[in-house]
């Protein structure tokens, strides 16, 4: 952890529902801190989760680990975020699990036993080494298994791969490749934040696949089109405020609070519900605890507060199992659609 804090290190901070990009800055006894690239509105309701972890580039490996938002502040005159330090750190092998399969229309040079320069394209792509596949058919003989060559590659301004590597796959016109020695140093570093980001891009296009079919097999009757917006309310001027809010997501519509409201929700699944409430005395608690109950359990909700303690409010959606919670400011950013964008794909993927 000391030394990504000392390069300044990429790292993701991703919740089910938000993934924000942020760098390492200095290391504390009780905590890490790291840029604080995202809004104060950011960091106080997109980060607070208990699913929330960090993802980091270091060499050759890339690292997870679950982690908790501590507060925001000041590091070496930067706004920062202090992260509470790791308890587990779970690391993934990158031969195993971080090859870059779209890498773009990349091609290499590289040479063969007789010296002479080959030309191919790029099919996959590691810090450890690389396949590809030549621009034409091999002679006999020219280039075999366990044998070294030279191979010349940029993979952008930062990445230039220009070194010797030996043949540890031969098929055809395939080739696989391991980098002797190994990228060090800067290229290393700037290397691997190349194949992290390419892996969460891939991550992020993949997303929602798995639970799409998961869902198929599972359920009887689906309903068609895009999920329901819900917002339970009697403010119809919060209604207009978040109309303009999330004029990008489904259409938002809104039922007065109430229990038979509450139950033809339920009798709705694919939908999400924006319960405001607007006060946390004893009665209000109450209300809402009664009012959610009759949901059942079979509708996701995000409890949207307006005027009322960011910590009240964040201990009662916790509860109550809202799947987030949001506290709705005089001034909005955009955190509040992205955040109900990333809720809609988790709980209803696209097919």
């Amino acid at each position: 952890m000391r030394n990504v804090c000392e390069k300044g290190e990429l790292l993701l901070l991703v919740t089910p529902y938000l993934r924000l990009e942020s760098n390492f800055l200095r290391l504390d006894q009780d905590a890490v801190h790291v840029t604080a690239l995202m809004s104060r509105e950011e960091a106080t309701f997109g980060l607070r989760s208990p699913d929330l972890r960090m993802r980091f580039p270091y060499g050759h490996q890339f690292f997870e680990a679950p982690t908790r938002a501590k507060g925001v502040g000041m590091t070496r005159g930067r706004q920062s975020l202090a992260l509470a330090l790791p308890t587990v750190m779970n690391k993934d092998d990158y031969r195993g699990a971080h090859r870059v399969d779209r890498v773009g229309r990349l091609v290499a040079t590289f040479s063969s036993r007789k010296y002479d320069l080959l030309v191919a394209n790029v099919v996959n792509l590691s810090t450890s080494g690389v396949r590809i596949f030549a621009q034409r058919d091999f002679e006999e003989g020219e280039v075999m298994v366990d044998d070294t060559v030279h191979i010349a590659l940029t993979v952008s301004p930062e990445i230039v791969i220009n070194s010797k590597a030996k043949v540890r796959y031969a098929k055809d016109r395939i080739l696989g490749l391991e980098f002797r020695p190994r990228p060090e140093g800067a290229l290393l570093d700037a290397f691997a934040r190349w194949v992290f980001q390419k892996q969460e891009e891939e991550l992020i296009l993949q997303g929602g696949r798995g639970e799409a079919e998961e869902e198929r097999q599972g359920a009887a009757v689906r309903a068609e089109g895009p999920p329901a917006l819900t917002l339970v309310s009697g403010d119809a001027g919060l209604e207009a405020r978040l109309k303009e809010i999330l004029k990008d997501l489904p259409a938002l519509e809104r039922v007065a609070p109430g229990t038979q409201a509450m139950k033809d929700l339920a009798a709705s699944p694919r939908g999400l519900v924006l319960f405001h409430v607007a006060g946390l005395g004893m009665d209000d608690r109450k209300r809402v605890r009664i009012l959610l109950e009759a949901l059942g359990g079979r509708v996701p909700f995000v409890l949207l507060g307006t005027g009322v303690d960011n910590g009240a409010l964040f201990e009662l959606g916790s509860e109550l199992k809202a799947v987030s919670v949001y506290a709705l400011g005089p001034t909005s950013s955009g955190l509040l659609p992205r955040l109900i964008q990333g809720i809609l794909r988790k709980h209803f993927p696209p097919a």
